[in-house]
């Protein structure tokens, strides 16, 4: 398959399924342009998102733009933005449709409240990504990434717990301590 036509179909598979925001998208371009198609290195992967917030304009879409260029120069580029854009216009535009329409229906409230900590969870596993990296700063951590996805779970449970309960800071700090508690025994990590 030609390379343009795969960069367009890797990110329009992650622009679509992407809840949350760029800090959300982190993992799911990880694991399409490391883990499935071995076209970066974990340490580029972290370089083009360091650039990628850096730059001005949405993280997400300048990470593709990144991506793209360094697989196949300004075409990937094109190709990579393009496809990482393509699924949100359209989702964007039918959702903001419904939500004109059937925004005050409880189920749809029950839908966005449950995508909370969903969201939550997803940018806590990025994060705890690249903490893991910035602090070993090696190709290979010192740890099974699988067992940071538990405290991706952790915190998604925390998020919705504290959400459901109205919680104030105290309890989410209180809560971040539980999830820094349960990586350090999960994986028996410290810096």
């Amino acid at each position: 398959m030609d390379i343009l036509l795969q960069l367009f179909l890797s990110f329009a598979a992650v622009g679509l399924v992407c809840v949350g925001g760029g800090y959300a998208s982190m993992p799911l371009i990880q694991a399409e342009v490391i883990d499935r198609h071995g076209w970066l290195t974990m340490n580029e992967f972290v370089d083009i998102f360091t650039l990628s917030q850096m730059t001005p304009g949405p993280i997400g879409i300048n990470a593709a733009t990144f991506v793209g260029s360094k697989v196949a120069g300004i075409p990937g580029s094109i190709a990579a933005t393009l496809g990482f854009v393509f699924p949100s216009v359209f989702i964007v535009l039918f959702l903001g449709y419904l939500y004109y329409k059937y925004g005050n229906v409880s189920a749809i409230r029950g839908i966005l409240n449950g995508l909370r900590p969903a969201v939550v969870a997803l940018i806590g596993s990025a994060g705890l990504n690249f903490i893991l990296l910035a602090f070993w700063n090696k190709e290979k951590l010192p740890v099974d990434l699988a067992k940071t996805d538990l405290v991706a779970v952790v915190i998604f449970v925390l998020a919705w717990f504290a959400q459901k309960k109205k919680t104030g800071t105290i309890t989410l700090l209180f809560s971040s301590g539980v999830a820094g508690l349960v990586l350090y025994l999960v994986t028996g990590l410290h810096p």
